[in-house]
Protein backbone atom coordinates (compact mmCIF):
# COMPACT_ATOMS: atom_id res chain seq x y z
CA UNK A 1 0.00 0.00 0.00
CA UNK A 2 2.99 2.49 1.00
CA UNK A 3 4.32 1.36 -1.86
CA UNK A 4 1.59 2.20 -4.43
CA UNK A 5 1.09 5.59 -2.83
CA UNK A 6 4.58 6.27 -2.98
CA UNK A 7 4.59 5.43 -7.25
CA UNK A 8 1.53 7.50 -7.25
CA UNK A 9 2.84 10.38 -5.97
CA UNK A 10 5.83 10.44 -8.22
CA UNK A 11 3.26 10.22 -11.39
CA UNK A 12 1.90 12.93 -9.89
CA UNK A 13 5.58 14.93 -9.18
CA UNK A 14 6.76 13.89 -12.69
CA UNK A 15 3.51 15.36 -14.34
CA UNK A 16 3.83 18.35 -12.68
CA UNK A 17 7.24 19.46 -13.37
CA UNK A 18 6.76 18.48 -17.07
CA UNK A 19 3.99 21.09 -16.65
CA UNK A 20 6.55 23.93 -16.54
CA UNK A 21 9.20 23.21 -19.10
CA UNK A 22 8.91 23.64 -22.72
CA UNK A 23 9.88 25.67 -25.71
CA UNK A 24 9.68 29.65 -26.11
CA UNK A 25 6.33 29.54 -27.69
CA UNK A 26 5.03 27.46 -24.73
CA UNK A 27 6.57 29.78 -22.23
CA UNK A 28 5.14 32.83 -24.20
CA UNK A 29 1.49 31.31 -24.20
CA UNK A 30 1.49 30.54 -20.78
CA UNK A 31 2.89 34.42 -20.16
CA UNK A 32 0.26 35.44 -21.97
CA UNK A 33 -2.51 33.40 -20.49
CA UNK A 34 -1.13 34.15 -17.18
CA UNK A 35 -1.48 37.85 -17.76
CA UNK A 36 -4.69 38.27 -18.85
CA UNK A 37 -5.95 35.76 -15.67
CA UNK A 38 -4.63 38.63 -13.68
CA UNK A 39 -6.09 41.30 -15.63
CA UNK A 40 -9.48 38.70 -14.80
CA UNK A 41 -8.82 38.62 -11.41
CA UNK A 42 -7.89 42.26 -10.87
CA UNK A 43 -11.43 43.18 -12.61
CA UNK A 44 -13.13 40.16 -10.26
CA UNK A 45 -11.57 42.12 -7.22
CA UNK A 46 -12.98 45.20 -8.16
CA UNK A 47 -16.42 43.47 -8.40
CA UNK A 48 -16.11 42.05 -5.22
CA UNK A 49 -15.38 45.04 -3.51
CA UNK A 50 -17.87 47.60 -5.26
CA UNK A 51 -20.65 44.59 -6.05
CA UNK A 52 -22.30 43.45 -9.45
CA UNK A 53 -23.09 47.59 -9.94
CA UNK A 54 -19.68 47.73 -11.99
CA UNK A 55 -21.13 45.29 -14.75
CA UNK A 56 -24.14 45.99 -17.09
CA UNK A 57 -25.75 43.67 -15.42
CA UNK A 58 -29.21 44.97 -13.35
CA UNK A 59 -32.56 44.78 -11.61
CA UNK A 60 -34.13 44.28 -15.03
CA UNK A 61 -31.47 41.90 -16.47
CA UNK A 62 -29.63 39.92 -13.54
CA UNK A 63 -27.98 37.59 -15.64
CA UNK A 64 -25.28 38.46 -18.68
CA UNK A 65 -22.36 37.78 -20.47
CA UNK A 66 -21.44 35.46 -17.38
CA UNK A 67 -24.16 33.24 -17.44
CA UNK A 68 -23.99 33.28 -21.44
CA UNK A 69 -20.24 31.96 -21.12
CA UNK A 70 -21.57 29.25 -18.79
CA UNK A 71 -24.25 27.86 -21.12
CA UNK A 72 -21.96 27.99 -24.20
CA UNK A 73 -19.07 26.06 -22.12
CA UNK A 74 -21.71 23.17 -20.72
CA UNK A 75 -22.33 22.53 -24.00
CA UNK A 76 -18.73 22.39 -24.60
CA UNK A 77 -18.26 19.56 -21.79
CA UNK A 78 -21.27 17.53 -22.84
CA UNK A 79 -19.45 17.42 -26.79
CA UNK A 80 -16.89 15.56 -25.46
CA UNK A 81 -19.08 12.58 -25.32
CA UNK A 82 -19.40 13.13 -28.47
CA UNK A 83 -15.78 11.55 -29.19
CA UNK A 84 -16.10 9.07 -26.65
CA UNK A 85 -19.89 7.58 -28.28
CA UNK A 86 -17.48 6.38 -31.54
CA UNK A 87 -14.64 4.69 -29.38
CA UNK A 88 -16.12 3.19 -26.72
CA UNK A 89 -19.30 2.44 -28.70
CA UNK A 90 -18.70 1.63 -32.28
CA UNK A 91 -15.19 0.80 -31.87
CA UNK A 92 -13.42 3.60 -33.62
CA UNK A 93 -9.81 2.76 -33.35
CA UNK A 94 -8.66 6.35 -34.99
CA UNK A 95 -10.65 8.47 -31.82
CA UNK A 96 -8.96 5.84 -29.68
CA UNK A 97 -6.58 7.91 -27.64
CA UNK A 98 -8.22 11.20 -29.28
CA UNK A 99 -10.72 10.50 -26.58
CA UNK A 100 -8.65 11.52 -23.27
CA UNK A 101 -7.86 14.85 -25.07
CA UNK A 102 -11.57 15.75 -25.31
CA UNK A 103 -12.40 14.69 -21.83
CA UNK A 104 -9.54 16.80 -20.45
CA UNK A 105 -11.29 19.59 -22.79
CA UNK A 106 -14.39 19.02 -20.75
CA UNK A 107 -12.53 18.59 -17.25
CA UNK A 108 -11.34 22.35 -18.33
CA UNK A 109 -14.46 23.84 -19.27
CA UNK A 110 -16.74 22.79 -15.94
CA UNK A 111 -13.89 24.28 -14.12
CA UNK A 112 -14.60 27.48 -15.91
CA UNK A 113 -18.65 26.83 -16.14
CA UNK A 114 -18.01 26.57 -12.27
CA UNK A 115 -15.98 29.90 -12.40
CA UNK A 116 -18.41 31.57 -13.93
CA UNK A 117 -21.13 30.90 -11.58
CA UNK A 118 -18.93 32.18 -8.70
CA UNK A 119 -18.22 35.89 -10.64
CA UNK A 120 -22.07 35.63 -11.54
CA UNK A 121 -22.69 35.47 -7.51
CA UNK A 122 -23.33 39.03 -5.34
CA UNK A 123 -22.05 37.02 -2.53
CA UNK A 124 -19.95 34.38 -3.71
CA UNK A 125 -18.77 33.90 0.05
CA UNK A 126 -22.30 32.63 0.67
CA UNK A 127 -21.52 29.58 -1.87
CA UNK A 128 -21.18 26.72 0.69
CA UNK A 129 -25.53 26.94 0.53
CA UNK A 130 -24.79 25.04 -2.78
CA UNK A 131 -22.95 21.92 -0.88
CA UNK A 132 -25.03 18.99 0.17
CA UNK A 133 -24.80 18.62 3.76
CA UNK A 134 -23.64 21.81 4.76
CA UNK A 135 -26.35 24.20 2.87
CA UNK A 136 -29.90 24.04 2.35
CA UNK A 137 -29.72 22.25 -1.43
CA UNK A 138 -33.37 22.21 -1.80
CA UNK A 139 -33.01 18.71 -3.43
CA UNK A 140 -34.77 17.64 -5.62
CA UNK A 141 -37.37 20.97 -6.34
CA UNK A 142 -34.69 23.32 -7.26
CA UNK A 143 -33.36 22.87 -10.83
CA UNK A 144 -30.24 24.94 -9.56
CA UNK A 145 -29.57 22.12 -7.22
CA UNK A 146 -29.78 19.58 -10.16
CA UNK A 147 -27.41 21.82 -11.81
CA UNK A 148 -24.57 21.58 -8.92
CA UNK A 149 -24.93 17.94 -8.70
CA UNK A 150 -24.54 16.97 -12.36
CA UNK A 151 -22.01 19.61 -12.93
CA UNK A 152 -19.68 18.37 -10.40
CA UNK A 153 -20.45 15.05 -11.02
CA UNK A 154 -19.46 15.11 -14.78
CA UNK A 155 -15.98 16.82 -13.45
CA UNK A 156 -15.49 14.32 -11.47
CA UNK A 157 -16.11 11.41 -13.80
CA UNK A 158 -14.11 12.76 -16.24
CA UNK A 159 -11.11 13.02 -13.66
CA UNK A 160 -11.29 9.43 -12.89
CA UNK A 161 -11.61 8.34 -16.47
CA UNK A 162 -8.88 10.57 -17.42
CA UNK A 163 -6.70 10.05 -14.61
CA UNK A 164 -6.58 6.25 -14.33
CA UNK A 165 -6.12 6.05 -18.33
CA UNK A 166 -2.94 8.32 -18.07
CA UNK A 167 -1.97 6.10 -14.75
CA UNK A 168 -2.08 2.94 -16.76
CA UNK A 169 -0.59 4.28 -19.89
CA UNK A 170 2.41 5.42 -17.80
CA UNK A 171 2.63 1.67 -15.77
CA UNK A 172 2.40 0.68 -19.48
CA UNK A 173 -0.10 -1.80 -18.65
CA UNK A 174 -3.42 -2.24 -20.23
CA UNK A 175 -6.45 -0.72 -18.00
CA UNK A 176 -8.96 -3.10 -15.95
CA UNK A 177 -12.10 -2.73 -18.21
CA UNK A 178 -14.41 -2.74 -15.25
CA UNK A 179 -12.54 0.15 -13.44
CA UNK A 180 -13.35 2.85 -15.81
CA UNK A 181 -15.78 1.33 -18.93
CA UNK A 182 -18.81 1.47 -16.42
CA UNK A 183 -17.91 5.37 -15.98
CA UNK A 184 -17.84 6.21 -19.47
CA UNK A 185 -21.33 4.74 -19.83
CA UNK A 186 -22.49 6.87 -16.98
CA UNK A 187 -20.54 9.84 -18.26
CA UNK A 188 -22.38 9.36 -21.77
CA UNK A 189 -25.64 10.13 -20.46
CA UNK A 190 -24.14 12.13 -17.83
CA UNK A 191 -23.22 14.25 -20.69
CA UNK A 192 -26.64 14.57 -22.12
CA UNK A 193 -28.27 15.64 -18.28
CA UNK A 194 -25.46 18.69 -17.59
CA UNK A 195 -27.17 20.24 -21.03
CA UNK A 196 -30.46 19.35 -20.64
CA UNK A 197 -30.66 20.18 -17.00
CA UNK A 198 -28.84 23.80 -17.95
CA UNK A 199 -31.90 24.29 -20.85
CA UNK A 200 -34.51 23.21 -17.65
CA UNK A 201 -33.38 26.50 -15.54
CA UNK A 202 -34.18 28.27 -18.04
CA UNK A 203 -37.67 26.51 -19.73
CA UNK A 204 -38.71 26.34 -15.80
CA UNK A 205 -38.88 29.80 -15.20
CA UNK A 206 -43.00 30.42 -16.01
CA UNK A 207 -42.16 34.53 -15.83
CA UNK A 208 -40.43 34.38 -18.62
CA UNK A 209 -42.31 33.37 -21.97
CA UNK A 210 -39.19 33.50 -23.98
CA UNK A 211 -38.28 30.87 -22.88
CA UNK A 212 -40.89 28.62 -22.15
CA UNK A 213 -40.48 26.55 -25.05
CA UNK A 214 -39.90 22.17 -25.32
CA UNK A 215 -37.70 22.62 -28.04
CA UNK A 216 -35.17 24.25 -26.11
CA UNK A 217 -33.23 21.66 -24.50
CA UNK A 218 -32.88 19.56 -28.09
CA UNK A 219 -31.67 22.84 -29.73
CA UNK A 220 -28.82 23.02 -26.43
CA UNK A 221 -27.98 19.78 -27.10
CA UNK A 222 -27.79 20.21 -30.78
CA UNK A 223 -25.63 23.31 -30.70
CA UNK A 224 -23.70 21.65 -27.67
CA UNK A 225 -22.95 19.07 -30.39
CA UNK A 226 -21.59 21.38 -32.87
CA UNK A 227 -19.55 23.47 -31.29
CA UNK A 228 -17.98 21.36 -28.92
CA UNK A 229 -17.20 18.99 -31.48
CA UNK A 230 -15.62 22.12 -33.97
CA UNK A 231 -13.51 23.40 -30.89
CA UNK A 232 -11.88 20.02 -30.29
CA UNK A 233 -11.10 19.57 -34.22
CA UNK A 234 -9.15 23.21 -33.98
CA UNK A 235 -7.37 22.03 -30.42
CA UNK A 236 -6.23 18.81 -32.33
CA UNK A 237 -4.35 20.18 -34.68
CA UNK A 238 -2.92 22.95 -32.78
CA UNK A 239 -1.46 19.23 -30.66
CA UNK A 240 -0.30 18.01 -33.64
CA UNK A 241 1.35 20.37 -34.82
CA UNK A 242 3.11 21.86 -31.32
CA UNK A 243 3.45 17.94 -30.70
CA UNK A 244 4.11 16.37 -33.34
CA UNK A 245 1.51 13.82 -31.72
CA UNK A 246 0.06 11.73 -34.48
CA UNK A 247 -3.43 12.22 -35.49
CA UNK A 248 -4.65 11.46 -38.59
CA UNK A 249 -6.86 13.63 -40.83
CA UNK A 250 -9.70 10.90 -41.13
CA UNK A 251 -10.14 11.33 -37.10
CA UNK A 252 -10.62 14.71 -37.86
CA UNK A 253 -13.16 14.30 -40.59
CA UNK A 254 -14.96 11.78 -38.49
CA UNK A 255 -15.53 15.29 -36.01
CA UNK A 256 -16.53 16.79 -39.10
CA UNK A 257 -19.33 14.62 -40.11
CA UNK A 258 -20.90 14.62 -36.65
CA UNK A 259 -20.17 18.85 -36.61
CA UNK A 260 -22.06 18.51 -39.91
CA UNK A 261 -25.46 16.76 -38.60
CA UNK A 262 -25.62 18.53 -35.56
CA UNK A 263 -25.42 22.11 -37.18
CA UNK A 264 -28.13 20.64 -39.83
CA UNK A 265 -30.22 20.31 -37.12
CA UNK A 266 -29.53 23.22 -34.69
CA UNK A 267 -30.26 25.31 -37.85
CA UNK A 268 -33.36 23.26 -38.75
CA UNK A 269 -34.73 24.26 -35.07
CA UNK A 270 -33.95 27.34 -35.04
CA UNK A 271 -35.88 27.30 -37.93
CA UNK A 272 -38.88 25.51 -36.00
CA UNK A 273 -38.76 28.22 -32.88
CA UNK A 274 -38.87 31.39 -35.07
CA UNK A 275 -41.81 29.76 -37.35
CA UNK A 276 -43.66 28.89 -34.17
CA UNK A 277 -43.39 32.29 -32.25
CA UNK A 278 -43.65 34.92 -35.43
CA UNK A 279 -46.63 32.95 -37.17
CA UNK A 280 -48.31 31.80 -34.08
CA UNK A 281 -47.91 35.21 -31.88
CA UNK A 282 -48.32 35.07 -28.02
CA UNK A 283 -46.46 36.65 -25.23
CA UNK A 284 -43.00 34.86 -26.91
CA UNK A 285 -43.35 37.47 -29.97
CA UNK A 286 -41.78 40.84 -28.39
CA UNK A 287 -39.08 39.32 -26.53
CA UNK A 288 -38.48 37.85 -30.55
CA UNK A 289 -39.41 40.92 -31.71
CA UNK A 290 -36.53 42.84 -29.93
CA UNK A 291 -34.17 40.36 -30.71
CA UNK A 292 -34.48 39.57 -34.29
CA UNK A 293 -36.34 43.17 -35.60
CA UNK A 294 -35.72 45.57 -32.65
CA UNK A 295 -38.69 46.83 -30.80
CA UNK A 296 -39.74 50.78 -30.09
CA UNK A 297 -36.45 51.87 -31.01
CA UNK A 298 -34.47 49.06 -29.15
CA UNK A 299 -32.28 46.90 -30.86
CA UNK A 300 -29.10 46.12 -29.17
CA UNK A 301 -29.16 42.40 -29.93
CA UNK A 302 -30.16 42.86 -33.67
CA UNK A 303 -27.20 42.77 -34.80
CA UNK A 304 -25.87 40.27 -32.48
CA UNK A 305 -28.04 37.64 -33.47
CA UNK A 306 -28.03 38.29 -37.47
CA UNK A 307 -24.46 37.77 -36.99
CA UNK A 308 -24.95 34.45 -35.31
CA UNK A 309 -27.83 33.39 -38.17
CA UNK A 310 -25.36 34.63 -40.51
CA UNK A 311 -22.45 32.44 -39.68
CA UNK A 312 -24.66 29.53 -38.94
CA UNK A 313 -26.19 29.41 -42.08
CA UNK A 314 -22.37 29.53 -43.45
CA UNK A 315 -21.04 27.13 -42.00
CA UNK A 316 -23.59 24.49 -42.69
CA UNK A 317 -23.47 25.41 -46.59
CA UNK A 318 -19.57 24.68 -46.10
CA UNK A 319 -20.32 21.85 -44.20
CA UNK A 320 -22.27 19.97 -47.02
CA UNK A 321 -20.27 21.04 -49.78
CA UNK A 322 -17.30 19.03 -49.99
CA UNK A 323 -14.77 22.01 -49.68
CA UNK A 324 -14.90 21.55 -45.83
CA UNK A 325 -12.86 18.56 -46.44
CA UNK A 326 -9.40 20.65 -46.82
CA UNK A 327 -8.21 21.34 -43.69
CA UNK A 328 -8.08 24.90 -44.15
CA UNK A 329 -12.03 25.08 -45.16
CA UNK A 330 -12.74 23.00 -42.38
CA UNK A 331 -11.32 25.27 -39.44
CA UNK A 332 -12.46 28.60 -41.67
CA UNK A 333 -16.13 26.30 -41.22
CA UNK A 334 -15.46 25.69 -37.44
CA UNK A 335 -14.40 29.04 -36.74
CA UNK A 336 -17.69 30.19 -37.84
CA UNK A 337 -19.83 27.55 -36.05
CA UNK A 338 -18.25 27.82 -32.49
CA UNK A 339 -18.76 32.02 -32.97
CA UNK A 340 -22.25 31.70 -33.83
CA UNK A 341 -23.01 29.08 -31.09
CA UNK A 342 -21.90 31.30 -29.11
CA UNK A 343 -23.54 34.29 -29.74
CA UNK A 344 -26.96 32.16 -30.18
CA UNK A 345 -26.66 30.83 -26.69
CA UNK A 346 -25.39 33.61 -25.59
CA UNK A 347 -26.43 36.74 -25.70
CA UNK A 348 -29.11 35.42 -28.35
CA UNK A 349 -30.88 33.59 -25.30
CA UNK A 350 -29.96 34.86 -22.10
CA UNK A 351 -30.59 38.91 -22.81
CA UNK A 352 -33.83 38.45 -24.98
CA UNK A 353 -35.26 36.63 -21.77
CA UNK A 354 -35.60 39.38 -19.61
CA UNK A 355 -36.55 41.83 -22.05
CA UNK A 356 -38.85 43.40 -21.52
CA UNK A 357 -39.71 42.56 -18.62
CA UNK A 358 -42.52 41.28 -16.64
CA UNK A 359 -44.07 44.76 -16.03
CA UNK A 360 -43.29 45.34 -20.05
CA UNK A 361 -40.48 47.77 -18.70
CA UNK A 362 -37.56 47.69 -21.60
CA UNK A 363 -33.82 47.77 -20.02
CA UNK A 364 -31.33 47.38 -22.46
CA UNK A 365 -28.03 45.46 -21.71
CA UNK A 366 -24.17 45.65 -22.65
CA UNK A 367 -21.46 43.90 -20.83
CA UNK A 368 -19.02 46.80 -19.05
CA UNK A 369 -15.16 46.68 -19.33
CA UNK A 370 -14.69 45.01 -16.05
CA UNK A 371 -17.08 42.47 -16.79
CA UNK A 372 -15.13 41.53 -20.19
CA UNK A 373 -11.75 41.56 -18.72
CA UNK A 374 -12.99 39.10 -15.79
CA UNK A 375 -14.30 36.69 -18.62
CA UNK A 376 -11.46 36.99 -20.34
CA UNK A 377 -9.48 36.15 -17.46
CA UNK A 378 -11.82 33.20 -16.84
CA UNK A 379 -10.97 32.10 -20.52
CA UNK A 380 -7.46 32.48 -20.06
CA UNK A 381 -7.65 30.52 -16.95
CA UNK A 382 -9.37 27.65 -18.53
CA UNK A 383 -6.90 27.30 -21.56
CA UNK A 384 -4.44 27.82 -18.69
CA UNK A 385 -5.38 24.45 -17.12
CA UNK A 386 -6.23 22.85 -20.24
CA UNK A 387 -2.39 23.84 -21.78
CA UNK A 388 -0.96 22.05 -18.67
CA UNK A 389 -3.20 18.96 -18.99
CA UNK A 390 -2.28 18.62 -22.22
CA UNK A 391 1.47 19.17 -21.49
CA UNK A 392 1.19 16.06 -19.16
CA UNK A 393 -1.18 14.13 -21.20
CA UNK A 394 1.05 14.31 -24.31
CA UNK A 395 4.45 12.54 -23.04
CA UNK A 396 2.57 9.84 -21.50
CA UNK A 397 1.01 8.95 -24.37
CA UNK A 398 3.78 9.48 -26.71
CA UNK A 399 5.56 7.07 -23.91
CA UNK A 400 8.30 9.91 -23.26
CA UNK A 401 7.10 9.85 -19.46
CA UNK A 402 6.49 5.77 -18.02
CA UNK A 403 7.46 4.23 -15.03
CA UNK A 404 10.57 1.80 -17.18
CA UNK A 405 12.41 5.98 -16.93
CA UNK A 406 11.28 6.54 -13.53
CA UNK A 407 14.49 5.23 -11.79
CA UNK A 408 16.46 8.37 -14.17
CA UNK A 409 14.06 11.03 -13.03
CA UNK A 410 15.29 9.74 -9.65
CA UNK A 411 18.83 10.07 -9.91
CA UNK A 412 18.19 13.55 -11.84
CA UNK A 413 16.49 14.81 -8.46
CA UNK A 414 18.73 13.67 -5.96
CA UNK A 415 21.72 15.59 -8.31
CA UNK A 416 19.92 18.32 -8.15
CA UNK A 417 18.81 17.96 -3.82
CA UNK A 418 22.61 17.32 -3.92
CA UNK A 419 23.82 20.40 -5.82
CA UNK A 420 21.09 22.85 -4.15
CA UNK A 421 20.85 21.58 -0.75
CA UNK A 422 19.35 24.51 0.78
CA UNK A 423 16.56 24.87 -1.77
Amino acid sequence: MITAIRNYFIFLLRCARIAFVGDWRYYAWMGTLTVFCILGLNAYAKQFANGLVVTGMSDQVSWGVYIANFTFLVGVAAAAVMMVIPVYIYDNEELHDLVIFGELLAVAAILMCLAFVTVDLGRPDRFWHLIPGLGQLNFPASMLSWDVIVLNGYLLLNVHICGYLLYSRYHGRKPARWFYIPFVFIAIFWAISIHTVTAFLYVGLGGRPFWNSAIIGPRFLASAFTAGPALIILALQVIRRVTKYNISDKALLTLRSIVQVSMIINVFLLVCEIFTEFYSGGLHVVSSKYLYLGFHGYHALVPWIWTAITFNLTAMVLLVLPVSRSLRWLNLTCMLCITGIWIEKGMGLVIPGFIPTPLGEMAEYSPSLNEALVCFGIWAFGLLCYTIFLRMAVPILQGNISKANEGEFLRTAAQQEVREPLS
